[in-house]
């Protein structure tokens, strides 16, 4: 007898429907899978053979044959044991054909008939709604992180006999998964009011918030720059309910779920340790996991001490930095992850952390040289703010005086988003600092005094043209939180003293 099933495998973040077809007919007794399967999809054959056994449904000694379709797609992941175990069943009569072939079905099975859980249920309960299809099946530990999307029906299974009932039952409605509903609001557990000092690394920190531009901090340690880092989130705008569905797809496809936690409200902060590798942080693998720069994604990437990461892993975020994508090519396919970060980077000025104060520092002409120049110009271009932080005083440790909170800094940062978002409303961009070069002129619009002095310091900075372009994007982003339509001058002196201290340092170098 032959039956179809439908289920889901993920190509980088998106699920891509597979139908599992299954034939059972007379000849020399053997179990054939086929399809482009990857290792742990052809596992499945003496899996599910196991697990029907040890559940009480002994495969008679016929040929049966597997079929996933489309076969020009590799198939990979551990999600496919159930749907074989389940075409299998629709074809020895045991369950439904008609009933099980409107529902999406994905799972491993265990050799004792149990159904362990597998990475991006979510996306696939999204790609069932897609679909139009009845339900979707699924292990339990799935189950309320795939019904946080509220448009399918989720039934969750704990073995093959749970879910052989479940079909006899033909799912009724009662045995599905209430939607699970958490907290529509981020908390975050630390805030800026807690920052003494430092106001124009404060300040720097909200240009970059309210245009989404790349920060890097440079100080001796225990200025501040860590702290100003982590909680950089919290002067970010919320999530909308479009970006958590997409920062959640990520993470179940990563497969690092916490506790209770399925639809994140928080935007992401991922700070690697620099003795990172460049698949950690780009992503990839033999089988496909999104790195950090993709975990990062719609939130902040902090790299602290950032001259200690080795320049093949600081090269990896040139492409991604600027097409807000990373793309990952191996032999046998393409894989695309989405990339849209901040960037936040922190280092001290020089090894000893002190320079320039030749008071306390250490280290040599040479030295200093070798340092700084770990750094390509090229990743540089790419950062629009750069600040250097000097070392907090007494009085500023101890003032009595209360900074601002991140919610009143996160107020003004909305309302400056929400300029950009009228601006570019209708374009395929929504940040100052994702303004494209052929717009620049349109957008970014000099009074006289500011064009003029935007053309010498250009040819007295020796900018790249990236580099310019990314301090009159700054630019535009300090006149909207001035309410101007226009750059002023002081709109654009303001920028440069952000810039230009990036440039003082590879004098130095």
């Amino acid at each position: 007898m032959y039956s179809y099933i439908y289920t889901a495998v993920i190509l980088g973040i998106e699920p891509i429907p597979v139908r599992v077809e299954a034939d059972v007919s007379e000849g020399m007794p053997q179990f054939d899978m086929v399809g482009y399967l990857s290792g742990e999809v052809k596992e499945a054959r003496e899996r599910v053979r196991t697990a029907l056994n040890n559940s009480g449904y002994r495969l008679p000694p016929k040929k049966i044959t597997i079929n996933l379709t489309p076969a020009n797609i590799k198939k990979s992941g551990n999600g496919c044991d159930l749907p074989v175990a389940a075409a299998i069943l629709s074809a020895l009569g045991i369950i439904s054909q008609e009933i099980i072939s409107r529902y999406l079905i994905i799972g491993e099975v265990g050799l004792d008939g149990s159904i362990l859980p597998v990475r991006g249920a979510l996306p696939a309960a999204i790609m069932a709604s897609q679909k139009e299809m009845h339900g979707m099946v699924l292990p339990r530990a799935n189950a309320k992180e795939a019904a946080v999307f509220p448009g399918i029906p989720i039934y969750p299974v704990d073995s093959i006999s749970e879910f052989i009932d479940l079909c006899w039952q033909e799912f009724p409605k009662e045995k599905a998964c209430p939607v699970t509903h958490g907290s529509s609001r981020a908390v975050y557990p630390v805030d800026f009011s807690e920052i003494q000092g430092q106001p124009l690394a404060r300040l720097a920190a909200e240009i970059a918030a309210s245009g989404m531009h790349n920060l890097l901090l440079i100080g001796p340690p225990g200025s501040g720059k860590s702290m100003i880092a982590k909680r950089m989130p919290t002067i970010l705008p919320e999530l909308t309910l479009e970006e958590k569905l997409e920062v959640s797809k990520i993470y179940s496809v990563y497969g690092a779920w916490e506790e209770e936690t399925y639809l994140r409200n928080e935007r992401p902060f991922r700070a690697p340790h620099h003795t990172i590798t460049g698949r950690a942080m780009a992503g990839g693998g033999s089988i496909p996991r999104p790195g950090e720069i993709s975990l990062a994604h719609h939130g902040v990437l902090f790299l602290d001490e950032l001259t200690e990461y080795d320049s093949h892993v600081l090269e990896i975020l040139r492409e991604p930095l600027e097409e807000k994508r990373i793309n990952i090519s191996r032999v046998e396919t393409a894989i695309s992850y989405p990339a849209d970060f901040l960037l936040l980077a922190a280092m001290n000025p020089c090894k000893c952390g002190y320079y320039p104060d030749m008071n306390r520092c250490t280290c040599t002409a040479s030295s200093l040289r070798k340092y700084i120049n770990r750094i390509s110009r090229p990743l540089l271009d790419r950062i629009d703010l750069c600040v250097q932080m000097s070392a907090l005083s007494c009085q500023d440790l101890w003032s009595e005086k209360t900074a601002e909170d991140s919610e009143t800094i996160r107020k003004r940062v909305e309302e400056v988003q929400k300029i950009q978002a009228e601006r570019f409303r209708g374009l395929d961009y929504l940040f100052n600092s994702q303004i494209p070069s052929g717009d620049i002129s349109k957008f970014c619009v000099l009074e006289s005094d500011a064009s003029a002095l935007a053309w010498e310091q250009y040819e007295k900075l020796n900018m790249t043209a990236r580099g310019f372009y990314k301090l009159l994007r700054v630019s535009r982003t300090i006149a909207d939180m001035e309410q101007s339509e226009r750059i002023k001058i002081t709109h654009f002196q303001k920028a440069l003293l952000f810039r230009g201290l990036d440039q003082s340092y590879w004098k130095l170098g």
